[in-house]
């Protein structure tokens, strides 16, 4: 294995894709980083030490979470989310030079793309074939190319000028306030300090299925006043019907309110897969209901000893 700068970082590639974007928006980049073709080989090269650290999207305000993303950071050698960025997602449709819109019969993007870009599609190219690939980037490459059977590629701006393409049709998002999440993952490291603007992400195995199940997990936040900002089910891959629950929950493991919460989890669950806090990108603050702050959990402790006393 090449030795690598202890701070060189990777990320869901090609050049040129959304997370390339988001990545760059990183200060102090210490060098060029390195592209991976899909998400797992990504988070793979940093299991393997061979970068610091990489960037992947893991949800969009419109399509969701990214199954990818989620399943690769639950299983395997165990990671940590140590930063995340907020991207806005806007699309544009290019076409090799000489293409005129009129002319697209078949069109090539991302699964997510072109979701997000559905109903202008059906409007505007309701004849077109849209063929779902591996990234934004790599179908602009792939249109750049003079033997490519596709017309044209939907991607970011960058990705299309980067490969020579022209603006078939810029700003083709059906919602034009669209914004995808990613994370900057390490392997394990100590947790960051508490901000008041955090988020923790686990994974939650339910230890049995049985009616109330996902209610005790969910009461662990609840009664303790942590708000939960995303939760989804994922399969566990074992059989039919067997899930776990992704969540991002408001706060950090330093503030008394989440680590009583994840106590309670580790009571009730068969496992908790801890993925990490760190502060928030929109600089949200947690809205900090009566009784649960930090002084007033010590207030409780400190009562409760003397009682014992």
């Amino acid at each position: 294995m090449l030795a690598v700068p202890p701070n060189h970082y990777g990320y869901f590639g090609p050049v040129g894709t959304f997370t390339h974007q988001a990545l760059l928006t990183l200060p102090a980049l210490p060098d060029e980083p390195t592209p991976y073709a899909t998400v797992g080989l990504a988070l793979q090269a940093v299991r393997d030490g061979d970068v610091a650290a990489a960037l992947v999207p893991i949800e969009n305000s419109v399509e969701g979470g990214v199954s990818a993303t989620l399943d690769n950071l639950t299983y395997g050698e165990p990671l940590r989310i140590i930063r995340e960025v907020l991207l806005p997602v806007q699309f544009t449709l290019f076409g090799r030079p000489g293409t005129h819109i009129d002319d697209v019969r078949r069109v090539l993007t991302h699964p997510h793309a072109a979701a997000q870009c559905r109903d202008w599609l059906a409007n505007k190219l309701p004849q077109a074939i849209v063929t779902e690939g591996g990234s934004t980037a790599a179908a602009a490459a792939e249109v750049a190319d003079p033997g490519s059977r596709f017309d044209a590629a939907i991607c970011a701006q960058v990705a299309g000028e980067l490969h020579g393409l022209i603006a078939l049709a810029p700003g083709i998002a059906d919602n034009p306030d669209a914004v995808t999440r990613f994370v900057l993952v390490s392997r394990p490291v100590p947790v960051g300090p508490a901000t008041g603007a955090d988020k923790t992400t686990m994974v939650l195995f339910m230890r049995d299925d049985h009616p109330g199940a996902l209610l005790e997990i969910l009461e662990q936040f609840a009664s303790r006043g942590v708000n939960l900002c995303r939760i989804e089910s994922r399969p566990t891959k074992k059989s039919l019907g067997d899930y776990c629950f992704s969540v991002d929950a408001e706060g950090h493991v330093d503030d008394a309110r989440m680590a009583e919460a994840m106590m309670g989890l580790h009571r009730v669950c068969r496992d908790v897969v801890f993925l990490g806090s760190y502060a928030r990108a929109d600089l949200t603050e947690s809205i900090i209901r009566h009784g649960t702050s930090n002084q007033e959990y010590a207030a409780a402790a400190t009562w409760l000893r003397k009682l014992r006393g």
